[in-house]
Parts: C-alpha cells; structure tokens; sequence
C-alpha cells in the first residue's frame, strides 16, 4: 500500500456501511465498559482513560482504507455509455 493510497482512502459504499457498523458498536460497547470501570474504581481519569484508549484502538481499526473496506468496487459506466444514452 502506497502513501497515495492510503491519502485518497478509497472505501465503496458497503465498506462505509461496515465501518459505520463497527464505530457504532465499539462507541456503545466502550461507552457502557468504560462507565463500568470507572464506577468499580470510583475515579473519572480511569473512565476518560478507558474511553480513550477505545477511542484510539478504534480509530486505528477504522480510519486507514483497508482492504477488507473495499471488496465491492462500484464499477462506473464509460463515456462511450454515456453519451449513447
């Protein structure tokens, strides 16, 4: 993988739905897991902490195109299509 490639970030529409799938899942589970933590240890610095670290693990799960993220290419019509239309 390129720097190029990894700039542009090209994902297809279903990759975008998966990723959305995830933040939301990971953002709730995290949310719900750092609460608890942080109550069990009486201390909001372990809660932000907690959430932080999620946050990052995610972003880093998310945010670079990986392939996974474009397995279904949309495949655009020519102009030669186009203009016959």
């Amino acid at each position: 993988m390129t720097i190029q490639e990894l700039v542009e970030g090209r994902i297809d529409f279903k990759g975008q739905k998966t990723a959305d799938d995830i933040v939301r899942v990971v953002l709730i589970t995290s949310t719900f897991l750092s609460f608890v933590i942080g109550f069990a240890f009486s201390s909001l610095m372990i809660t932000m902490s907690t959430f932080a670290l999620c946050t990052v693990a995610l972003s880093l799960v998310v945010l670079p195109p990986w392939p996974m993220f474009n397995r279904h290419p949309v495949t655009w019509l020519s102009e030669s299509v186009q203009e016959q239309k």
